[in-house]
Order: C-alpha cells, then sequence, then structure tokens
C-alpha cells in the first residue's frame, strides 16, 4: 500500500465502486440464494404464529416437516419472522432468532403440572383436568369472598381475593372479552403484561 501511486490508488477505487455499483444494480446471485431457500423449506408446512417471549408480540413463521404418522415425526426445522406482520415486518430479536432451541429443549414443558398438597415432586395432567381445576378453585373463591354491598349499604358486587394478570401476546380483541369476563366477574386485581 506504501508503494502505491496516486495514479494506481484511484484506479483500484474506481475499480471497487463499479464493482459495488453493479452489484447493487441487480446483477448480485440473490435470485440464486433466494432458490436455494425455497428450495430447503419446499416440503415443509408453513406457520403463522406469535412469539412467546415478550409482550411486543412479533410474528413468526414456522416450518414444519412430517404429518405426526409413525413414519415421519412432525417436528419444526426452521423459524423465521414474518414478513408481512405489522408488529415486526420480519425482523426477530435475539431471543425470538432462536425460539428453535425454545421448542426442541429437553426441559420444555409438554402438559400442565400439578404438585398436591405436601407433595415434593410435581406430576403432569392434561389440560382438560388443569382447566375444570381452576374453574372450579375460581368457583369456590368467589362463593366464599364474593362482596355484594359495601358496609354502608352501597351495591359494589367485587370479588377482591383473586386476581388474573394476561398476556400481551393475544389481539386486542381478546384482551377486550378477557378485561370484560374479568370484571363481569367482580373481579378487581387484573392487570396485563404489556400495561396496555
Amino acid at each position: 500500500m506504501n508503494q502505491m501511486s496516486r495514479r494506481q490508488f484511484l484506479r483500484v477505487t474506481g475499480a471497487t465502486i463499479a464493482g459495488s455499483s453493479i452489484a447493487l444494480l441487480g446483477f448480485a446471485p440473490a435470485t440464486a440464494m433466494a432458490e436455494v431457500r425455497q428450495y430447503k423449506l419446499a416440503r415443509s408446512t408453513e406457520t403463522r404464529n406469535t412469539c412467546p417471549y415478550c409482550s411486543v408480540g412479533c410474528g413468526i413463521l414456522m416450518y414444519g416437516l412430517g404429518d405426526g404418522a409413525k413414519n415421519a415425526t412432525a417436528s419444526i426445522i426452521h423459524i423465521e419472522g414474518d414478513a408481512d406482520h405489522p408488529v415486526n415486518r420480519g425482523t426477530l430479536c435475539p431471543k425470538g432468532a432462536s425460539l428453535i432451541d425454545f421448542i426442541h429443549s429437553p426441559s420444555r414443558l409438554m402438559a400442565p403440572q400439578y404438585r398436591a398438597p405436601g407433595a415434593t415432586e410435581w406430576s403432569p395432567m392434561s389440560w382438560d383436568d388443569a382447566l375444570n381445576r381452576i374453574a372450579k378453585l375460581m368457583k369456590a373463591d368467589r362463593d366464599a369472598n364474593f362482596i355484594e354491598k359495601s358496609a354502608d349499604g352501597k351495591t359494589v358486587n367485587r370479588w377482591t381475593t383473586t386476581g388474573m394478570l394476561c398476556a400481551s401476546a393475544a389481539s386486542n380483541e381478546v384482551g377486550y372479552l378477557t378485561h370484560k369476563t374479568m370484571r363481569s366477574l367482580g373481579m378487581l386485581a387484573f392487570d396485563n403484561q404489556a400495561r396496555v
């Protein structure tokens, strides 16, 4: 570099600018790379979903192979940001980009867990059993602690012993319905992850 003359430096610089300009004009192998990507995912099934990590609610595309039959176990093989999603426009944070590891983690819980009073171990239970147990416990608590009238005789209809914390990865409509349902039960302690 020290032995390069000014004229040689200008030639090298000009050639570099011309080469990069040609690449920007469309003479780069972008089409071939896109075809390779399509080929990789050609046999897979695309599923749109929402990233579970934070309250932003980024859209993701999950690609899976297999149909769940004995000879082809269903498995997610690739995850990327959804370019058509209005929140993230195809981008993902580092945690969202590593969702494939989250899905295939050996320590991932696949069913609700229950620990009986006095027990030291957690045991899996079905979703139906878990939801029925939650509903029964909520009804028992509401029946025991519901306040219809205040001390001065005003109708208040409140349930102050139970609260609800909701995630924000759902749509506005789901959030509205959840809020209305909990308020109709008289629940006062209600919060959302995104504070909206």
